[in-house]
């Protein structure tokens, strides 16, 4: 059986600053090492072994992918291109508390957090699907069995999730927040109501 353990990245410049990211390609701060460090530490602590270890190729999961492994002695860590953020179109570079303001009533809330459903130029929830099941389906037919990690990003990851325990988007959107170097379980023997492996302390701009 295959277990493939989902991590978003350390919080970025963007994360920080309050500002949608998408596919802007800002580095890792000070907190966000030190997030993807204690990840990292947990991981090792417990004990887990990976077959692969695959990062989106934005410098915020690259950076953070590279700190696991480099703790586990991992060899290179795989770029995988699908793991790459939603692309957030014009809204990239905004303010994330704007976001109501600019696209109500095309949104979705989970707790603190709006997702916005649609912008000129951005990734729709439905694409973001049909490119997690792309990924999913890629990577099982590679593996048939064992444990590898992915090194993903927020809105994306969760299409990962809901793709994998095949659940509506829209609900997936405002069940849960997948904070920064947070680390969640897909596997065929997991109760999704029940995904996280560990939790990581956010920083609230």
């Amino acid at each position: 059986m295959l277990k493939i353990y989902l991590t978003r990245h350390g919080q970025d410049q963007d994360n920080a600053s309050g500002l949608l990211n998408g596919h802007r390609d800002t580095p890792l701060t000070a907190r966000g090492v030190e997030q993807a460090n204690e990840l990292a530490d947990k991981i090792f602590a417990a004990g887990f072994v990976f077959d692969n270890i695959y990062s989106s190729p934005l410098q915020r999961a690259k950076t953070t992918a590279e700190i696991i492994a480099q703790k586990l002695n991992f060899k290179p860590v795989e770029i995988l291109p699908d793991l790459i953020e939603r692309d957030f179109g014009i809204l990239a570079g905004k303010p994330i508390k704007d976001i109501e303001v600019l696209c109500y009533p095309e949104i979705i809330k989970s707790g603190p957090v709006a997702y916005f459903l649609s912008a000129q130029g951005a990734d729709t929830f439905p694409a973001l699907m049909l490119r997690a099941k792309k990924v999913l389906d890629a990577l099982t037919q590679k593996y048939q069995h064992g444990n590898i990690l992915l090194v993903s990003h927020g809105d994306f990851g969760k299409m990962l999730y809901a793709a994998f325990y095949q659940l509506d988007w829209q609900r997936v959107l405002a069940m849960f927040h997948f904070g920064n170097s947070e680390l969640i379980l897909l596997s065929p023997d997991s109760d999704p109501e029940d995904v996280y492996i560990f939790r990581t302390k956010q920083f609230n701009p």
